[in-house]
């Protein structure tokens, strides 16, 4: 199983772990709070498709693994005197690495993350990430696509008129493989994402059905809650009583003959006793 750093090499293209995070040695705690959000924005498994689920949450790991070394002096010092990250304790960690996410930052919405998108695009951090990306990437447009934040096939004339002017002022360096990039590399990028949205725009259209289903069945649900009560209501204003003197009568009223005139109940035959047995006698 490889360690963290091997991990990290193999994910982020460094072992330095300061370097990862782009801060300095002596950064305050906010700072690399700060820079394990906007790492960590990007890996997160619930924002990637489903078949990057697996590869983004051990990205996702390794970060939550290197801020628990930058946010703890003993575990910072011996990275920083020998070079090394202890591992001993990552099967404990590996169960609470998300509850960890959960505890620092609120539940992320897409709205969140419409307006960080918005105020990100055009900014200077994002100049600064798209300078960093094409260095470390050497000129790599498929590796700036994964490093720069909301970096879609859609930017790139725009993301490369910013970088022929860092060329151009000399601020980095040309890489043949950003201003000379094979046509075919291109378009197999370009068949990647297109598929990528694709999958994306089908998975939002379930949700909102999913979301339309459980909202109709709410509608059911209220409207017989409410056709209950009316019910409720109409019974209470046809047989209810305002007036607590007045007593319901439940005493049978006297049944009507055959030809309307009430029927006058006959009167009960008495029973006499005669030589010791009980005869009834009629009255008249």
């Amino acid at each position: 199983m490889p360690t963290t750093l091997e991990s990290c090499e193999n994910f982020y293209g460094t072992k330095d772990i300061y370097k990862l995070f782009n801060v300095e040695k002596n950064a305050e705690e906010k700072e690399i709070k700060k820079a394990y959000y906007k790492l960590s924005l990007q890996v997160h498994p619930d924002r990637v498709p489903e078949a990057e689920k697996e590869e983004a949450t051990e990205k996702f790991k390794i970060l939550g693994k290197i801020y628990t070394v930058l946010t703890d002096k003993n575990k910072k010092a011996i990275y920083d005197e020998q070079g090394i990250i202890d591992d001993e304790d990552d099967d404990s960690f590996g169960a609470t690495w998300l509850n960890m996410w959960k505890q620092f930052f609120k539940p992320i919405s897409s709205e969140d993350i419409s307006n960080f998108e918005k105020n990100y695009r055009g900014s200077e951090l994002e100049l600064n990430d798209i300078k960093k990306a094409y260095l470390n990437g050497k000129g790599c447009i498929n590796y700036m696509m994964e490093a720069v934040p909301f970096m879609a096939v859609e930017d790139e004339p725009r993301i490369a008129e910013i970088i022929q002017k860092m060329i151009d002022s000399n601020e980095v360096p040309e890489f043949k493989a950003f201003t000379h990039e094979p046509q075919s590399k291109r378009n197999r990028r370009h068949k990647k994402y297109a598929r990528e949205a694709l999958e994306a725009a089908e998975i939002k259209r379930n949700q909102k059905k999913t979301e339309s289903l459980e909202q109709q069945i709410m509608s059911r649900k209220s409207d017989r809650e409410n056709s209950f009560l009316s019910l409720i209501d109409k019974l209470a204003e046809k047989y209810g009583n305002d007036d607590a003197d007045d007593v319901v009568d439940f005493t049978p009223k006297p049944r009507k003959s055959k030809g309307g005139s009430k029927k006058t109940p006959s009167k009960p035959k008495e029973r006499q006793v005669k030589n010791g047995k009980v005869t009834k006698k009629s009255t008249k």
